[in-house]
This record gives C-alpha cells, sequence and structure tokens, in this order.
C-alpha cells in the first residue's frame, strides 16, 4: 500500500513540475540571455523533492539547499533587464510541491495548477493592478479586508451590556456586509455598458442610502428634464437594494424571525422589481456616470451606518424599557426617517432577545418602512419637482402597499 501512495506522489510531483515547468519554458526565451530554468529543471526539481521526502528528512533538507543554492545563482547571472525572480520563486515552489506530493497529492496537484495559471496570466494581471485599478479601489479593498479579517473575528461575539443587549460582532459584520455589497455593486458598474449606468448607478446608491438616491436623482432630472423616466427608473431601482439589504439584515441580526417577516419582504421585493423593470422599460437608454476616483464605498458612511445603527438600538431598546411599546414605536419611526436598515437592526436585535413579540415586531417594522418611504417622498418632491415626485411617488405607493398587504390579509 505504502509503494502505491509513493507512486501516487511521485506522479503529482512530476506533473506538478512539468505543468509548471511548460509556463516557464515558453518565457524562457532562445537569446544568450534566456533563463536558465525549463520545463525539464522544473520537473527534476519537483521530483528530486518527492524523493528526498520518501527517503529521509535530512537529505531533504540538503535537497532544499541545493535547490535555494541554485535559484540565487539564477537569480545573479540574470541581467537587469530580467523581470524579477518569478522563475526562481517558482522553481523552489516545484520543490515544496514535491515534497508535499507524497502526503498529499491532491493538493500539490490543485496549487500546481494554480500557479501555472498564475504565470501565465502576466499580462492580464499586470495590467488589471496597473491601469485597471484605481487607487482609490486598493484602498477600499484593504479597508475592506481589514475590517472583514481583523477587525470583525476581534468583537465580542454576546450580548454588551452598553449596547442594551446588542451584540457587537453582528453590528460591525453587518456593516462588513453592506460595504461588501456596495463593491459588489461598483464592479458591476465598472463592467457594464453605458445604456444600463444610470440604472445601476441607481441600485448601487440603494445600498448606502435609498433616500440619498431620490433625492440625487431628484437634481440630475432638474439639471436635465430628459432624464426624467431614466432618473425615476434609477430612484426606484435603489428601492431594491433596500429590501435586499433588509433581507440581509434580518438574517444577520434575527434569522430566527426571517419566516415571520419573509411575506412582507418578498411581498415588497417582488412589487419593487415590477415597479422597477416597468420604469426602466420605459425609460430612453442614459449615459452611466462618471465614477469618483475609483472609490468603492464610503468608509464615512459606513462608520456613519455603524453609528447610526448603535444610536437606534439603545434608543428602541431604552424606549421600550421604560416608556413601553408605544414610545418604542415612535423611536423605530424617527429612526426610519433617516434609515430604515439601522431601525430594523434595533428591532430586530431586540426581537432576538425576546423584548418584542413577533406581532409586535413586524407592525413596528411596517411603520419604520412607512416613515422611510415618507421620506423619500419628500426628498423626491424637493429635489426633482413634482414631475419627478408623480413619477416616483407612484411606484413607491404600490411598493409600500405591497409590503403591508401580507400584515392585511394575515
Amino acid at each position: 500500500m505504502a509503494d502505491s501512495v509513493n507512486l501516487v506522489g511521485l506522479a503529482a510531483a512530476l506533473g506538478s513540475g512539468l505543468l509548471i515547468g511548460i509556463e516557464r519554458e515558453r518565457r524562457k526565451g532562445a537569446s544568450a540571455n534566456r533563463a536558465l530554468a525549463g520545463v525539464r529543471s522544473f520537473a527534476l526539481v519537483a521530483l528530486s523533492g518527492a524523493l528526498a521526502q520518501s527517503i529521509d528528512s535530512a537529505l531533504m533538507l540538503m535537497t532544499a539547499l541545493l535547490v535555494a543554492a541554485m535559484s540565487a545563482i539564477t537569480y545573479s547571472r540574470n541581467d537587469a533587464a530580467d523581470n524579477g525572480m518569478v522563475t526562481e520563486l517558482a522553481l523552489f515552489l516545484s520543490f515544496l510541491l514535491g515534497v508535499n506530493a507524497i502526503a498529499n497529492p491532491a493538493v500539490s496537484a490543485g496549487v500546481a495548477v494554480l500557479v501555472a495559471s498564475m504565470l501565465n496570466l502576466r499580462a492580464p494581471l499586470h495590467h488589471f493592478v496597473r491601469v485597471t485599478l484605481k487607487s482609490g479601489e486598493l484602498r477600499d479593498g484593504l479597508i475592506l479586508a481589514c475590517a472583514a479579517l481583523v477587525v470583525w473575528p476581534l468583537l465580542p461575539d454576546h450580548a454588551n451590556g452598553w449596547l442594551l443587549g446588542a451584540n457587537p460582532r453582528r453590528m460591525w459584520g453587518l456593516v462588513v456586509v453592506l460595504m461588501t455589497l456596495q463593491a459588489g455593486a461598483h464592479i458591476a458598474m465598472r463592467m457594464t455598458g453605458p445604456k444600463m449606468g444610470l440604472a445601476l448607478t441607481g441600485l448601487a446608491s440603494g445600498f448606502v442610502s435609498s433616500v440619498a438616491t431620490t433625492a440625487g436623482m431628484g437634481r440630475r432630472c432638474r439639471d436635465d428634464p430628459a432624464l426624467l423616466g431614466a432618473c425615476a427608473a434609477a430612484a426606484l431601482l435603489s428601492n431594491i437594494a433596500t429590501y435586499v439589504l433588509l433581507l440581509v439584515v434580518t438574517l444577520t441580526i434575527a434569522p430566527a424571525q426571517l419566516t415571520r417577516l419573509a411575506p412582507t419582504i418578498a411581498s415588497a421585493l417582488l412589487a419593487t422589481i415590477a415597479v422597477s423593470a416597468n420604469a426602466l422599460r420605459a425609460a430612453p437608454p442614459a449615459a452611466r456616470r462618471n465614477l469618483r476616483n475609483g472609490r468603492v464605498f464610503s468608509i464615512r458612511q459606513a462608520l456613519v451606518f455603524a453609528l447610526i445603527l448603535s444610536s437606534a438600538t439603545a434608543l428602541i431598546a431604552y424606549a421600550h424599557t421604560y416608556l413601553g411599546p408605544a414610545a418604542a414605536t415612535v423611536g423605530a419611526l424617527l429612526v426610519g426617517l433617516v434609515d430604515l436598515h439601522a431601525a430594523a437592526s434595533s428591532i430586530l436585535s431586540l426581537a432576538d432577545g425576546g423584548v418584542l413579540e413577533p406581532a409586535a415586531t413586524r407592525h413596528i417594522l411596517l411603520f419604520a418602512l412607512a416613515a422611510n418611504t415618507l421620506s423619500k417622498l419628500v426628498a423626491a418632491g424637493a429635489s426633482g419637482g413634482t414631475p419627478f415626485l408623480c413619477r416616483v411617488g407612484g411606484g413607491l405607493s404600490l411598493i409600500l402597499l405591497a409590503a403591508c398587504l401580507p400584515s392585511m390579509l394575515a
């Protein structure tokens, strides 16, 4: 059995070396200054690593030092015009894949495919990093990675008394999800053509604030009345993000409440899609706006969102504890005027902790939704005037009616 396992490992090592070596052979050139390592060198190095691992650990160490020395010599003989030390690193990596292939042949084979693919995609990767990727996008990507991989795991995963029962990790996780959704919408905007640009602008901006998106589209419509239909469609499309985020909020904060709130969210989301699709079909094509500085999302808006979220939770919890359910409803209405998801997060946090009954949770959430819809109507009228208000107001009214319909029929 051991011999068969070693044969499989040796075959995986040889295949890994050959695969990476083939890619390097095509780039080594044919001049006097060509790279020294090609397909045979990579295959032999990978096979040497596998044999050394099978025979003796001391021999493996000696082989590793030999390969490292060969890589250093190869690098020192390259002229200044060489494109770095990728070949030398790939050669040593081939040795490591050969060593690993004895115990984990599948892992070595898979990593070899990934390495060869990455080496082969040199030109597209360089073009993406140097030309396509903007400085703001790189910075936002690092911020998102830090928020998700550094800050989020360090937060306590339990109710916090200072937040009146809210879970800090869940709260921050929601902020991370929000930034991720914004990043996804930004990528979609970069990939699409001008015909769907304005619509995707509305959809992407809705992940930050649907109220602000409505106001922004209204101002654009006032500046260029010919874009009335396209701006109204974009403003209505921002509401898709509203209900997608509401679903995400429910799954993140209080997944146990999903079955009770699913009819309301699904009805409103379906109505939003239908109303937006009809408005988009009737709107003429519109050019996409220019992306500002390549920014993927606004970290300031994300931090403000987190602050509003925590404040809303504390406000509604305090109102419910000391002033009663009626005061909690008023608190949800006030918070919903600014941000529906902040109000929903606070309400669902209380429901998940058993402070609110399921029926009360749904009713207070509908009140917050009505308040948020009122804010959008005011923003539409103030920014875009009566024509824009009429276009957007009808759709918003139908969406709100659809959200209330499951409760009315229950």
